[in-house]
């Protein structure tokens, strides 16, 4: 009797899947790559028994929602995908899990992460916290049908002495805004100009063109009233004042690439996913006719990685599912769904390469991009400095006042950190 007890038991756990069911939670955003993510993992099932349960929401909910679970003993997610913005924050605070023992007893090799995307979701100070999962550095997407028309190219040369091409110059790439502003029908550039997080992203991209910097890297020291960013953000308010469409000041980067997609722009600095998006009819006008580059000189870097809280119910299903998802294989085949890679080796894939010409550019994007200041108070600075920048673009403030106004704040918050004495 007892030995058909048991032999009941084991039917009915055979039969429900509960003797060896695991199921692993994450939370991730509502991005192209969370859908390709979908795509494949029901092999991981297939292959280690493991399911899958992705939550998917707005980006604007994620913070609120990860907090409590990473504060309590035992949370709901297994595995998390963490924004640059708050790498700093959830380090801090302990509620990462180290990964170095993990990567060094599965072998895994993370030299092939990008050194930019590794110093901004990967490893800080000296430790590994997460795995780069997708990058959304940002470039300069531009109209390759206006570049490369003769007529074009000859009416450039002969007002500025210097040939149309992808610009290599910061002052290039202005220039090039002005010449195709062709108002109503074209403007030379639109820009993402609403508080805080589009216009202070975007701005990134025109501080590091002028070859200004946040902070000093050896003493936190912030830099933003210097000249070179002073020149930056007149840079963007003529571009939104003078350049641009009407509105553009109070742009998310779906209306700015609205504008763009449908040829009412020659340029637009922006997340580089949003490039298969140009060759979408359903969403684009300008179909064939888009390409990206790195924005001249510098362009700001961004990203979100993959790891294991604290409260992690279990955390050996996690490290097995990030480990797979971030293998050779299934990295290449994310990335010819049209996923946003993190790799070099994805890069020098030929098959890739010939179904995305860009990817040479996009990787000298990635290799030259800048990082955004990363420390417990990054989502308080972007307020900080979207706020101050909006006030200059709409002509509320001097950019030399408003950017001096942010500095002083920006030094409040690394004060407060232990950055500054």
């Amino acid at each position: 009797m007892t030995r058909a007890l048991m032999l009941s038991t084991a039917a009915i756990a055979l039969l429900t899947g509960a003797a060896d069911a695991r199921t692993i939670h994450i939370l991730m955003e509502s991005v192209p790559d969370t859908r390709f993510v979908q795509e494949v993992v029901p092999e991981f099932t297939a292959q280690t028994g493991i399911e899958v349960d992705i939550e998917v929401v707005n980006y604007a909910e994620m913070h609120t929602k990860l907090v409590p679970q990473l504060v309590a003993p035992a949370g709901s997610y297994d595995v998390i995908v963490v924004d640059f913005y708050w790498v700093g924050e959830f380090t801090k605070a302990g509620w990462l899990q180290p990964l170095d023992e993990r990567i060094a007893a599965s072998g895994f090799d993370t030299s092939v992460y990008f050194p930019a995307m590794m110093d901004l979701v990967g490893r800080v100070d000296g430790v590994v916290y997460m795995l780069p999962f997708y990058n959304y550095a940002m470039a300069l997407t531009y109209r390759k049908d206006l570049l490369e028309d003769p007529a074009e190219q000859a009416a450039f040369a002969a007002k500025y002495g210097t040939p149309l091409r992808v610009p290599q110059g910061w002052d290039e790439y202005l220039k090039q805004v002005e010449f195709f502003t062709r108002k109503p029908d074209l403007h030379g550039v639109v820009n993402q100009g609403l508080r805080p997080d589009p216009i202070a992203m975007e701005w990134s991209n025109y501080l590091f063109a002028r070859g200004g910097e946040y902070y000093d890297p050896a003493t936190w020291e912030p830099k933003l009233t210097s000249p070179e960013a002073v020149a930056a953000l007149e840079d963007y308010k003529r571009n939104v004042q003078e350049f641009g469409p009407l509105g553009a000041a109070s742009f998310g980067f779906d209306e700015a690439f609205n504008v763009a997609a449908q040829g009412k722009a020659y340029s637009y600095i922006t997340y580089n996913f949003f490039r298969t998006a140009y060759d979408d009819p359903s969403q684009s006008a300008v179909v064939g006719k888009m390409e990206l580059a790195p924005v001249p000189v510098a362009g700001l870097n961004g990203g979100w990685g993959w790891a294991i809280p604290r409260s992690s119910p279990d955390p050996d299903a996690a490290w097995q599912f990030i480990a797979w998802i971030e293998s050779p294989e299934i990295a290449k085949r994310r990335a010819a769904l049209g996923g946003s890679p993190t790799r070099a080796d994805v890069f020098a894939d030929p098959d890739l390469n010939a179904k995305y010409p860009y990817y040479p550019a996009l990787q000298a994007l990635l290799e030259g991009s800048k990082n955004f200041p990363v420390f417990t108070y990054t989502p308080q600075f972007v307020e900080v400095l979207g706020r101050e920048l909006s006030l200059a673009v709409t002509g509320e403030k001097e950019p030399a006042a408003a950017l001096a106004a942010a500095n002083e704040e920006f030094r409040a918050l690394l004060r407060q950190d232990g950055k500054l004495p």
